[in-house]
């Protein structure tokens, strides 16, 4: 009885412990494809600007600002350098 008791508590661990796994995964990604789209919108704002002499540079901040905020940090970005 204790074995069975034994086996099902590391069962239920380890179902625990790929269960919170799998949630960090999604998070990261979550975080992964929205700093792709973030590089993305950075490019095309890059592209569109340069007929206008405006550029923003892409670093990893700007690739972070952009990717969590989306569009919003994209237009914080282009109203921060036009006020810099």
């Amino acid at each position: 009885m204790d074995i069975i008791l034994a086996f099902l508590l590391v069962v239920f661990v380890l179902l625990f412990i790929a269960r919170s796994f799998s949630r960090s995964f999604r998070f990261v990604k979550f975080i992964v494809l929205n700093c792709i789209l973030g590089l993305l919108l950075l490019i095309s704002t890059n592209l569109i600007g340069t007929f206008f002499g405006f550029t923003l540079g892409v670093n990893v901040i700007t690739i972070l600002i952009a990717g969590f905020c989306g569009i919003p940090g994209i237009a914080f970005l282009v109203i921060f350098k036009l006020f810099l």
